[in-house]
């Protein structure tokens, strides 16, 4: 072990700090952040071998704690959740508490079912490629305040309007600067469309960095919120009337330091291989989305005309497509480009991961993605959309779900045990709220997302 990762010199640190508690933390498959906290003084027998939890973890629907029917797991059995001392970061928002994230391991072997583990093989495979992969989560968020007549949002104002600044600084200012304490760059804030909705830009960072700062930015916004007797919510849909929250996810590919895919001579400013990773994206999208979008809820945002990516398409600067390229005036062709079709309901290890194996078999095959779009889809004939191969995605989690089922290149990147677990959760997810209307979905999922 070296010695900055030693125990004497972790423990002397946390102690100086004035540490009682080490919060080791997971995300399961229904995208729910758990975890457990050990007090500082017992911390030396945890270190290496980090806390038990049970195996059936990985099989817990959204709804309840009890294990889905057919994820191959039971209530026998035990896992270590270790700790990445890589990833400690003390908490602001609650002192004297730090976070560190775990990674699972079973008989000192990475667990199959690890969302962590999944993303570290999928940045492996993309550096068997030649390729590093940069990410970034552009999250959507509500802040809400609770009456005796429900949830209100904090203000009524509109998209970009400086009143929702003035209304929101205060909560907004204590987010930013808890993200910054804890290392994690903020690029740009601005209220949303919604009422009450904002958007806080972060900073891309290698892809295992960005989910871990997707985990610490759901858990900052919630628990600044609650500091301010406000609840935060990134559910996709809230409100029947107004704007859902999204969470698309940036992305760019590297070798050696240098960016892949600015091309100026390429279409949308694209080098063949950024086009082939988009193509990858697209041909397994209506799959993917089971992973990128995963709740039941998460179908009533994607609607054609609400810039959701609706469609299976790409364009550039389009925001009705499904993947947008950026133009970056200036710089040679386009830096990085967004799926759009994501939402903060899914677990950022396997979106992030997932997301990487298709985009990679697009580049293994050489794949293209076809005409970029440059106007609306869900306006064009559909005899045009069907002869472009612009297709509407998934209308909802059930259709997507079988997707997946069908699809091996993603099914065999999870692994057949994962695959069977996540598939299992979230089937067990979508026939219980299949059929619930908007008010029973926002009761129970507000507040877990």
């Amino acid at each position: 072990m070296t010695e900055h990762k030693s125990l004497k010199k972790i423990t002397k640190s946390l102690q100086e700090a004035g540490v009682r508690f080490v919060r080791i933390v997971w995300c399961d498959n229904a995208n729910i952040i758990r975890g457990k906290a050990v007090h500082l003084e017992m911390l030396p027998h945890y270190f290496e071998h980090g806390v038990g939890i049970s195996a059936g973890e990985q099989g817990v629907p959204v709804m309840y704690d009890a294990i889905a029917p057919e994820s191959g797991l039971k209530p026998v059995g035990e896992i270590r959740l270790v700790p990445d001392w890589d990833s400690l970061i003390p908490l602001p928002y609650a002192p004297g508490h730090v976070r560190v994230m775990g990674n699972m391991i079973l008989a000192g072997q990475p667990w199959p079912l690890c969302p962590r583990n999944f993303l570290a093989r999928m940045i492996a495979a993309a550096k068997g490629e030649g390729l590093e992969i940069q990410a970034a989560f552009e999250n959507e968020f509500y802040l809400l305040r609770q009456t005796s007549e429900g949830i209100i949002p904090t203000d009524s104002t509109v998209f970009a309007a400086t009143q929702a600044i003035d209304i929101n600084h205060g909560v907004i200012d204590a987010i930013t600067d808890t993200l910054i304490s804890q290392g994690i760059p903020v690029e740009q804030y601005y209220p949303e469309s919604g009422p009450g909705q904002h958007e806080i830009s972060i900073r891309y960072t290698d892809a295992l960095s960005a989910a871990n700062w997707q985990i610490a930015f759901r858990e900052t916004v919630r628990a600044i919120a609650y500091r301010h007797h406000l609840t935060a919510s990134f559910l996709p849909k809230i409100f029947s009337d107004a704007a859902s929250s999204g969470c698309h996810i940036h992305l760019s590919l590297w070798r050696d330091g240098k960016n892949l895919l600015p091309d100026n001579q390429g279409v949308c400013g694209l080098s063949q291989i950024g086009r082939a990773f988009i193509a990858g994206i697209l041909y397994h999208l209506p799959a993917l989305m089971s992973i990128t979008t995963p709740s039941p809820n998460s179908y009533r945002r994607i609607q054609p005309h609400t810039w959701s990516g609706a469609f299976r398409c790409w364009g550039l600067d389009n925001r009705e497509a499904a993947v947008r390229v950026p133009s970056d005036p200036g710089l040679g062709g386009s830096t990085h480009f967004e799926l759009k079709t994501v939402d903060a309901s899914a677990n950022p290890y396997l979106a992030l991961g997932a997301i990487i194996a298709a985009g990679l078999d697009g580049v293994q095959r050489g794949l293209e993605p076809g005409t970029p779009v440059d106007e609306d889809p869900g306006y064009l004939p559909v005899t045009q959309r069907t002869a472009d191969r612009i297709d509407p995605l998934p209308a909802n989690l059930g259709e997507a779900l079988i997707q997946l089922q069908y699809n091996d290149v993603l099914l065999n990147a999870l692994n057949p045990q994962l695959a069977q677990a996540f598939l299992a959760v979230r089937q067990t997810e979508w026939q219980a709220m299949k059929d619930w209307d908007l008010a029973a979905e926002v009761k129970l999922l507000l507040e877990r997302y």
